[in-house]
């Protein structure tokens, strides 16, 4: 069901309104357009039309999802691995593809995505972007990286020949100058994140550290001087430690993350996105003593998953992932919602006037139990109803 942004009411069981542990209870939301104008009990309105009212009996109310480390370009790996989806698939099919990954990703609640690189696709998470906001397709409001930046021989695909030059799932650039323009032409064609490589496995088991403390920290400076944040991924200790000197706004992965670092990032403002959900094996429990340890630390967390190695529309695994490593319900629960929105500078996250009206509504309390999440039955963007009970 997707209906066009009006005038509504909103009359949910309770309200978890992205910070507070206390439900709200007989509250009313009201949407004006794409905003939340206010929330009150009903005598705080005027009288009030039943056409315009959206009763939710048994529903708690709360604000829509935000994921802060996806891949629509891409699908599970368990269907077609990565380096054959660059080399084989074409871009139109990729795309038609991720046109289906951002409506399920929608409906299962998570009104909000940032896309950390196209993975080969080009600059199509910019178009996609521009199809969501012009009401071509349904689909999270869209942050996007576009290419990402590695360093040259470090990235994918992997495989081949030494003599064969194939085409990157990343865009290389190495030293001052070809990294200043990199940067700036990322953002000239629509980047609102520049993403980073500080480390990658340069097609061997262990990840090493690829741009250099002086590459970071200009990268840095000539995206912050446009005012664009940055991510960079990063799995090694040095690989961490440079991006946090460097002043980047979010890591990812963060596998060989330490008190150290995690005191290093705090002290610098950056955040952790851990993506616990994708951990094989025994790297599942290094992640989650690395986890434990940013917890300890009091670092800023980002829930992220890194989906489209599993299914897109299955976002809630990373966190559930969380909760299992150690972080409360509730807090798990404000980083994906508030948390989020506040690492992403974005007017969202809260059920609060003023803020836009991205509000979902799920069977059961998701302060107590994550499950919640996975029971969605209302999805409502920027004041237009996607999913109704």
């Amino acid at each position: 069901m997707e209906t066009s942004p009006q005038d509504h009411y909103l009359r949910p069981a309770q309200i978890f309104d992205g910070e507070s542990a206390d439900l709200l209870s007989g509250q009313v939301v009201q949407v004006r357009e794409n905003k939340i104008e206010a929330v009150g009990p009903p005598s705080a309105f005027a009288e009030i039309s039943e056409s315009a009212i959206i009763d939710l009996p048994g529903l708690t109310l709360m604000p829509g999802l935000i994921e802060a480390h996806s891949h629509v370009l891409l699908h599970p790996y368990t269907e077609t691995t990565w380096n054959d989806q660059l080399a084989h698939e074409a871009l139109s099919l990729r795309v038609a593809r991720a046109t289906n990954h951002l409506r399920d990703t929608l409906l299962a609640g998570f009104t909000t995505i940032r896309d950390l690189g196209t993975e080969g696709a080009g600059y199509a998470d910019v178009g996609l972007r521009q199809a969501i906001e012009q009401g071509i397709i349904p689909g999270p409001r869209m942050l996007v990286a576009t290419r990402a930046i590695v360093t040259t021989g470090a990235y994918g695909p992997k495989g081949y020949a030494p003599e064969w030059n194939v085409p990157i799932g990343a865009e290389e650039a190495d030293g001052i100058d070809p990294l200043m323009r990199t940067v700036r032409d990322q953002i000239g064609r629509g980047a609102d994140w520049v993403k980073l490589y500080a480390d990658y496995r340069w097609g061997r088991t262990v990840s090493a550290p690829t741009f250099t403390q002086e590459e970071l920290n200009t990268a840095v400076n000539v995206a912050s001087s446009a005012n664009i944040p940055v991510a960079a991924h990063a799995n090694t200790t040095e690989g961490m430690r440079r991006a946090a000197i460097a002043g980047v706004n979010t890591i990812e992965h963060g596998d060989g993350g330490t008190a150290e670092v995690f005191r290093l990032m705090k002290e610098n403002g950056v955040a952790l996105c851990a993506t616990l959900s994708v951990a094989p094996g025994a790297r599942a429990e290094i992640k989650r003593r690395m986890f434990e340890t940013a917890l300890e630390t009091g670092v800023s967390i980002a829930s992220g998953s890194d989906v489209g190695v599993f299914p897109h529309g299955d976002n809630v695994r990373e966190l559930e992932a969380m909760v299992a490593a150690g972080m409360p319900v509730l807090d798990t629960v404000v980083a994906a919602t508030s948390g989020n929105a506040r690492i992403l500078n974005l007017d969202v996250g809260r059920v609060k006037s003023g803020h836009f009206a991205d509000l979902i509504a799920v069977q059961g309390d998701p302060t107590h139990e994550i499950a919640a999440l996975r029971r969605v039955e209302f999805v409502m963007k920027e004041g237009t109803v996607y999913k109704s009970p």
